[in-house]
């Protein structure tokens, strides 16, 4: 059986820490953590003929294995037809771990020198690319257990610590340590493991409750414009206007809420 050859750095767990079985018993583990992350995959023939993320990988794999004893041009050419046949596009010299999962798949777009550990999850239109014309290692390296939101740009030699998750239409250009969340553009580390909601499984899915850096921000600096303005009034001896902002001390304070004294009179506007 072919196997892939994998190493990579004990203290990060990236890619391919454990060991690699044969390329048979990869693409049953591929098939079957599909029904782990998948609650509208149903049985094992709907995954095996109408799910294009795993016909995406399993032509990869043997696509990769071509690679290696350098059929390079045959390599290419079966990652061609599966980029025609399910729309995702990984070049045949990209190193994918165990139990890896393209969720809906269209769009997504891995690299030459992209290393993805095992159980990592990607979303439709994901782009593990690269940032550089010149040869070598140009593409993003994943941890174990990474997930990656739909529309996310990971771009260059990049480091994505294990457990990681990546928001949504994130754009990742530096590296990421293990178990944070990653949210904007550029992307901004916000989230540690310890505040997220972990699954049975091990597997974070809530990518749907990212936090908003930049609405917490915002609502911190309208708090502390409400301090100054009370302490500019007790200087002058005046009432001022309170309760405009809540505390942005509070972990569910994400963006500025109002009691409506801001709002313009009608009649100053006619």
């Amino acid at each position: 059986m072919m196997r892939e050859n994998l190493t990579a750095p004990a203290d990060d767990r990236v890619a391919g820490l454990e060991p690699v079985p044969g390329l048979w018993s990869m693409l049953r583990e591929d098939i079957a953590c599909v029904f782990k992350r998948d609650p509208a995959a149903r049985n094992t023939l709907e995954v095996i003929t109408i799910y294009p993320g795993v016909h995406a990988l399993v032509l990869h794999r043997f696509a990769h294995a071509l690679w290696q004893i350098r059929l390079r041009y045959g390599a290419r050419l079966l990652s061609f037809i599966a980029r025609m046949l399910t729309q995702i596009d990984i070049h045949p010299g990209a190193t994918i771990g165990r139990r890896f999962f393209i969720d809906h798949g269209c769009g997504v777009v891995i690299g030459e020198t992209a290393e993805i550990g095992a159980d990592v999850t990607l979303y439709h239109g994901v782009t593990l690319g690269g940032t550089s014309w010149n040869t070598g290692k140009r593409h993003p390296t994943l941890g174990d257990g990474v997930v990656v939101g739909a529309g996310a740009k990971i771009l260059g030699p990049v480091t994505i610590g294990r457990n990681a998750r990546i928001a949504a239409n994130s754009v990742v250009i530096e590296d990421v340590a293990a178990e944070m969340t990653v949210v904007g553009i550029p992307g901004r580390m916000v989230l540690p493991k310890h505040q997220r909601r972990i699954t049975a499984d091990g597997i974070d899915l809530d990518h749907h409750r990212m936090p908003d850096p930049v609405g917490k921000a915002i609502s911190c600096l309208l708090d502390r414009i409400n301090d100054l303005e009370l302490k500019l009034a007790g200087l002058a001896g005046e009432e001022a206007a309170s309760g405009i902002c809540r505390s942005c001390e509070a972990e569910d304070c994400a963006q500025p809420s109002f009691d409506g004294s801001l709002k313009p009179d009608p009649l100053s506007l006619s």
